[in-house]
């Protein structure tokens, strides 16, 4: 998939656990996993938008284009 979600950079990081992000967010960890190991097909902006809000960063620093090999 050529957009990569950095969303575990970040957390290590910051040195958030999932759980407490996940919370933090409104997901579930389950669904937050799906996010965190790139294995969701799609994301609502509302779910940007918390992800930004509680990290205080922008969406390119979670989302990365790559080009398919």
């Amino acid at each position: 998939m050529p957009i990569v979600v950095r969303l575990d950079v970040e957390l290590a990081r910051r040195k958030i656990g999932v759980g407490e992000f996940a919370e933090q967010v409104g997901l579930t960890p389950a669904n937050l996993a799906v996010l965190k190991n790139g294995r969701a097909r799609a994301m609502r902006f509302s779910t940007l938008e918390a992800i930004c809000r509680v990290l205080e960063c922008q969406p390119g620093d979670l989302l990365e284009w790559v080009e398919d090999e």
